[in-house]
């Protein structure tokens, strides 16, 4: 029967098995991915393989569902354009259950899916067409968040620029103390505590002005613009305050 589950598992290749956990004595991590164009998703097995990954491709929404439940994924590379069901039906229905980094792949007019699949609990994006250095770097950036414990997150984070110290609730840059309004400190938090993660201009309103919030994102550019001012070398070039236009803001620690 196409597309059931035991076709799926037939597609797979006899080292993509269970029993295989390590590559060149390096813990292997489990890669889902799930685009219906046959030759991308091949593409992109090829790739992440090499570079000491196990992969697992679908095709549909439903059988991305039923493999992540069958042997849950330690990330899932999702397409959001796919035949069955809305991509981003496939991040609700994960999140569901699960805390598994989830990097979505989108065409680049597609701005509000990628917002939609961020605030339902997508972890990053790439926009078609993408390079795949771009493509390790992000899945690479996922996989080590999430193998860090909570609990060793680290208290003082410094850039080239300026240090933030999560527990004082400090900021410091060589010519000493920055002065913070309470809401700058507040959205400096939320992104610090996201290193290199895009968060959405919808998440950053909620967590720092309350759940009634989700669109005033002018609110947003006034208060960058002066974190901005007070942080970056180059307000006009920012380096570690960054904006993904139309959709959110990223903090980049190594600038």
């Amino acid at each position: 029967m196409p597309g059931s589950r035991r076709t799926r598992r037939r597609s797979l290749r006899p080292d993509e098995s269970r029993a295989q956990s390590i590559w060149h004595g390096v813990p292997v991590s489990r890669i889902l991915v799930v685009d219906d164009e046959p030759g991308l998703a091949r593409a992109l097995a090829i790739n992440l393989r090499a570079h000491g990954y196990s992969v697992e491709a679908v095709g549909t929404g439903r059988d991305a569902l039923g493999a992540a439940s069958d042997e849950p994924p330690d990330l899932v590379v999702l397409d959001l354009g796919l035949p069955d069901m809305d991509g981003v039906e496939v991040v609700r229905g994960l999140r569901g259950w699960s805390t598994t980094p989830i990097l979505v792949l989108s065409a680049r007019h597609a701005q509000q899916q990628k917002v939609d699949a961020l605030d339902a609990g997508a972890d990053d994006y790439v926009s078609k067409p993408f390079g795949m250095d771009e493509l390790l770097a992000r899945i690479r950036a996922l996989l080590r968040r999430t193998s860090v414990p909570a609990e060793d997150e680290p208290a003082v984070v410094t850039t080239d620029a300026f240090t933030v110290d999560l527990a004082a609730h400090r900021v410091t840059t060589a010519e000493g103390v920055v002065r913070l309004t309470p809401t700058e400190w507040h959205i400096l938090d939320v992104l610090v505590r996201h290193p290199g993660r895009l968060v959405t201009q919808r998440q950053l309103l909620q967590q720092v002005w309350g759940p009634a919030y989700g669109t005033e994102t002018n609110y947003l550019r006034v208060y960058m613009s002066q974190l901005r001012r007070k942080l970056e070398p180059d307000p006009t070039r920012p380096r570690h305050l960054v904006t993904e236009p139309g959709v959110g803001y990223r903090f980049e620690p190594g600038g």
